[in-house]
């Protein structure tokens, strides 16, 4: 199968006051049996904004009542042929506001808090353990833009676009 076309994500970095990140035990694909943060596909039928999806997706999945403005672009990450099927542009956000409690369940999948550390010990995508993860973390006050050109044999090799540091 040769992919078609972007298909467009938020990716919502979510944290609590003890600053734990909230991730999410993927039920469905992609990324089924991984955690990931929670996110969803932009409503491109619509004219959907990436920030409109990010609270959007945050009100669905969450339960939160979040509006676009409580959203920060931290980064764009553009995979091309990720697992052979699809491309993806993900917009990745973080929400503004601390998490007060562990969201329920959803039918995309469970939620949980995790320290930077125990991210690293999760089972997570693999472009995300790479190099997601740890470009936002670095850039979470921040910016950055990747391209990343994934291989049909899982290997991918990627490329920082922009990196703009911002440590206040």
């Amino acid at each position: 199968m040769h992919p078609r076309g972007f298909k467009i994500s938020t990716l919502i970095y979510c944290f609590n006051a003890s600053d734990q990140i909230l991730l999410m035990n993927r039920n469905r694909p992609p990324n089924q049996g991984l955690w990931s943060p929670p996110g969803g596909k932009l409503h491109q039928d619509i004219g959907e904004s990436p920030h409109a999806c990010a609270a959007r997706e945050a009100r669905e999945e969450l339960g939160i009542k979040a509006h676009s403005q409580d959203f920060r672009l931290s980064g764009i990450v553009s995979e091309k042929g990720y697992e052979g099927e699809h491309h993806w542009m993900m917009f990745l956000f973080e929400y503004t506001q601390k998490l007060l409690k562990l969201p329920t369940n959803h039918p995309e999948g469970n939620f949980e808090f995790f320290s930077p550390n125990q991210v690293d010990q999760l089972e997570i995508p693999k472009t995300d353990k790479t190099f997601i993860w740890p470009l936002f973390q670095k850039h979470r006050r921040g910016f950055f833009a990747v391209e990343c050109n994934c291989q049909p044999d899982g290997s991918f090799t990627w490329q920082t676009l922009q990196s703009s540091l911002n440590n206040t």
